[in-house]
C-alpha cells in the first residue's frame, strides 16, 4: 500500500487530526477469523504500519532511525540544531513519546497505534506553536515505536524496550521462537537487524530525559462507578500511577499419549484432564485474594488430535497483582494445585517462569507535570493504575516516565469492541501537546 502523509503543518491551515491518522490504516491486519486486528511483531501487517509510520514521519521533516533492537525513531530536532549544532549533543535529555503498532490476535484498533498517532498529531500541533512563535525549545522530541510490545509471536511482551534497557539478556531473547519454531534471532535477520548486535543499549537510554506514552484505558477506571457523573460518561483522560506487577508462566503437563478409542478410562493418564483442573482451579485461587488477577488464555495439546489422548499439554498463565509478594504467593499456590492435579492423573506438571515484571511507580514529579497539562484539558482528570503492561513501565527503571490514558466506554481492550471516542481522543492529543511543551 502507497500511503499519502499529510505535509508538515508548518504551511498547512490546521495540525492532522488522530481519526485521519487512523484512518488511513483501518484495513491493514484487519482479522476477518477473530475480528479486530491480528498484528504481529515483523509479520506483513506489522511492517506495513511501520512503512506507515516512517512515511508519516518523513512527511514532517523528521530524521528516522532503526535501531539494533528494531525500535523506531523519528527525531524532532532543536531549530540550533537544525542551523549547524552538534546534532548529538542537541539529543541529549530529549523529550520522547510514542508507543507499538504490534497487536495481540483479534485486538482492537486502539491499543499501541492510538499512542502513535496521538504523538505524531501532537508533533503537528507543536511545530504549529512554534511557527507562530509561541514555542521556543530547548529539547529535541522524538517519536518512539517499539516491537513486540504485546508479546503475541515471542511470547515476552515489551520486547523491544526489554532489550533496549537490559532487562532482558539478548542471550535468551534471540532463542525465543515463535508458533512455528523461528527464533527472534532468525526473525529479526529477515528484517534486517544483525542479531549480534541486539541488546542494552546505554547510549539511546542516555538520551531520553523523559518518556511520555499516550495510552487507550484498557479497563472501565475512567468509566466506572468510581468517576462516572449519574449526567453522564467519566472524565476523557486521566494519568498514570503505576503498573501493576505481572509475569507469564508456562506449565506443562505430561501424561501417556493413546488411542481414544481403545484405551479405558481406568487406564488413562491424561494430562489434558489435569490441565483442566489447573484452569478451574487459577480462576478459583485468583478469586480468594483481593485484587489479584490471574488468566490461562492459551493451551496447546500435543499431538493435537481429536480421537489422541495428548501426550502432553502446555498452557500459559498470566497473573498480576500490585503487591510483588501477593504475586509470588499465587503462583506458588497453583503450582503446588497443578503438581496435585497432575499427580491425580498419573501425570507430571511443571512451571516455568517466561517473564516477570514488578509494580511500577511512575516518576513523581514527571506525573505532577502531566497532571498540571492534562488537567487543563480534562479538569476532573484523576490518577489511574493500570493493571495492563506496558514499555513506559519497562523504561520507569531507567528513565523517568509517565503516562497519559485515554477513556475507553466499553471497557474492553484485547478485542474489537475496544473503543476510543472522537472528542476524547482529541483531548489526548491537545493535553500531550501542552505536557510535551512544558517538558520542551
Amino acid at each position: 500500500m502507497t500511503y499519502t502523509p499529510v505535509p508538515p503543518p508548518s504551511d498547512a491551515p490546521s495540525p492532522t487530526t488522530v481519526n485521519s491518522l487512523l484512518a488511513a490504516i483501518a484495513d491493514v491486519g484487519a482479522d476477518p477469523r477473530r475480528g479486530g486486528y491480528s498484528r504481529p511483531v515483523w509479520s506483513d501487517a506489522e511492517r506495513e504500519l511501520r512503512s506507515w509510520f516512517l512515511a508519516e514521519a518523513a512527511a514532517r521533516g523528521l530524521e528516522t532511525t532503526t535501531d539494533a533492537n528494531g525500535v523506531l525513531w523519528a527525531w524532532w530536532d532543536v531549530p540550533a540544531a537544525r542551523r549547524g549544532g552538534s546534532l548529538e549533543a542537541s539529543r541529549s535529555d530529549a523529550v520522547v513519546t510514542g508507543s507499538h503498532l504490534d497487536s495481540v490476535p483479534g485486538g482492537g484498533a486502539f491499543d499501541g497505534p492510538l499512542g502513535v498517532a496521538s504523538a505524531l498529531a501532537a508533533l503537528d500541533q507543536l511545530a504549529a506553536r512554534e511557527a507562530a512563535g509561541a514555542l521556543h525549545r530547548e529539547r529535541a522530541l522524538a517519536v518512539a515505536v517499539f516491537p513486540e510490545e504485546e508479546g503475541s509471536r515471542f511470547g515476552v511482551a515489551c520486547l523491544g524496550s526489554r532489550l533496549l534497557s537490559g532487562a532482558i539478556a539478548p542471550e535468551r531473547a534471540l532463542a525465543l521462537t515463535d508458533a512455528e519454531g523461528i527464533t527472534l534471532g532468525e526473525a529479526a535477520e529477515r528484517n534486517g537487524l544483525d542479531p549480534r548486535r541486539m541488546g542494552p543499549d546505554p547510549a539511546a537510554l542516555d538520551r531520553i530525559g523523559r518518556f511520555v506514552e499516550l495510552h487507550v484505558e484498557q479497563g472501565r477506571g475512567l468509566d466506572g462507578p468510581d468517576h462516572r457523573g449519574p449526567a453522564g460518561p467519566g472524565p476523557a483522560l486521566a494519568v498514570g500511577s503505576t503498573v501493576l506487577g505481572h509475569g507469564r508462566w508456562r506449565l506443562s503437563f505430561r501424561g501417556q499419549g493413546n488411542h481414544a478409542g481403545t484405551t479405558l478410562m481406568q487406564d488413562r493418564a491424561d494430562p489434558m484432564v489435569a490441565a483442566a483442573e489447573t484452569v478451574l482451579a487459577v480462576r478459583r485461587l485468583a478469586a480468594a485474594r483481593p485484587d489479584a488477577r490471574a488468566t490461562v488464555g492459551r493451551i496447546s495439546p500435543i499431538p493435537g488430535g481429536t480421537n489422541v489422548i495428548a501426550s502432553r499439554v502446555d498452557l500459559w498463565m498470566d497473573v498480576r497483582h500490585a503487591e510483588d509478594e501477593v504475586t509470588a504467593a499465587l503462583v506458588a499456590e497453583i503450582a503446588d494445585s497443578a503438581r496435585a492435579h497432575a499427580a491425580a492423573e498419573g501425570c507430571t506438571g511443571e512451571l516455568v517462569e517466561e517473564s516477570l515484571s514488578g509494580t511500577v511507580h511512575f516518576d513523581p514529579q514527571l506525573a505532577a507535570t502531566l497532571s498540571g497539562a492534562v488537567r487543563r484539558t480534562a479538569p476532573a482528570a484523576p490518577m489511574l493504575a493500570t493493571g495492563a503492561g506496558h514499555d513506559a513501565g519497562v523504561l520507569a527503571a531507567r528513565v523517568p516516565t509517565g503516562m497519559i490514558h485515554v477513556r475507553n466506554p466499553t471497557g474492553i481492550s484485547h478485542a474489537p469492541e475496544e473503543h476510543v471516542e472522537d472528542d476524547d481522543a482529541a483531548a489526548g492529543v491537545l493535553a500531550l501537546a501542552d505536557a510535551l511543551e512544558e517538558l520542551l
